[in-house]
């Protein structure tokens, strides 16, 4: 069981619209189940999904079910980019959660994995298979998964030295003036806010994110990120750091949801790295998805 209080920005916001951004990985129907079952309480009291949440409102969360012994597969569609007997890069829709956790054991990408493939990488345990590195529920684009054990810790030795470039598109509130910059700043877990991550200069661990401004607005940028580290939430954290939070994101930032609400504008666009068996750079790049090609047109 573990209890917070409620952030500014959740005032005055649906119970079951927050714990949809505070609980990302877990799905809506899974959110109506335990709120329906004193899973999540308001103030110590069983709230209804429509509770409009106050300024001293405390969320407790009482443990949730266990998951299955076993990753269920799943005829859920993937967009593949790349698929050989080594790895898949896959193109990851807004919506789908990488792996399970937090209560949500189906409709992940891990779950679709299952079932399209028989072999894929153990090294992050069974409900992760071949999950090399994740992108946020809200966040799409391209991800490379591992189809053995070898090939895993291949492309995860390139995470830790950097090998393995991904490449960001985001679009953020405000005019950034510079053309191109590094944000230096480490993440760790809100002190305030569990649920969140937070700029730490004391406490954080190391977070690098290099960017370029792409195209400038009247109040927007449209910037691209090149990631050094890969740290949870990193860019989302970062941009709100400075002031430019991105487009859309439910979490972090203020004012950010006036032209697009539905999650955060950020999206892998590109992906770079070594590959296990050839030892040879492979390189794959995804165009933009058209509701964030759509947002770019309206403004």
């Amino acid at each position: 069981m573990k209890s917070t209080k409620i952030s500014e920005e959740y005032i005055g916001v649906r119970l079951d619209k927050a714990l949809s951004s505070i609980l990302s990985e877990v799905s809506r129907s899974k959110i109506q189940e335990y709120l329906s079952l004193g899973l999540i309480l308001v103030n110590s009291k069983v709230e209804k999904p429509s509770y409009k949440l106050d300024k001293d409102d405390i969320i407790t969360f009482n443990d949730f079910p266990k998951p299955e012994s076993s990753l269920k597969a799943e005829d859920i569609p993937l967009d593949i980019v790349y698929d050989d007997d080594d790895v898949i890069v896959i193109n990851k829709p807004v919506g789908l959660v990488t792996h399970p956790g937090a209560g949500n054991y189906e409709h992940t990408l891990a779950n679709a994995l299952k079932h399209h493939s028989d072999s894929l990488s153990s090294l992050n345990g069974e409900f992760r298979p071949g999950i090399v590195h994740r992108l946020d529920k809200d966040t799409s684009g391209l991800l490379v998964v591992a189809k053995n054990d070898y090939s895993h810790a291949f492309l995860a030795d390139q995470l830790k030295d950097h090998t393995l470039a991904r490449h960001y598109y985001a679009l953020v509130l405000g005019k950034i003036n510079e053309d191109e910059g590094k944000i230096i700043a480490p993440i760790g877990r809100d002190k305030k806010y569990r649920l969140k991550m937070a700029v730490d200069l004391i406490n954080g661990k190391e977070a690098i994110t290099n960017f370029k401004v792409i195209q400038r607005f009247d109040n927007y940028t449209l910037v691209e990120c090149i990631l050094e580290t890969g740290r949870t939430h990193q860019i989302r954290v970062h941009f709100n750091y400075i002031k430019h939070p991105v487009i859309g994101d439910q979490l972090y930032g203020k004012g950010n949801r006036i032209i697009y609400d539905k999650g955060q504008l950020l999206f892998a666009h590109k992906i770079k790295f070594i590959h296990p068996k050839t030892k040879k750079e492979m390189e794959f790049s995804a165009p933009l998805p058209k509701f964030f090609d759509d947002v770019l047109k309206s403004i």
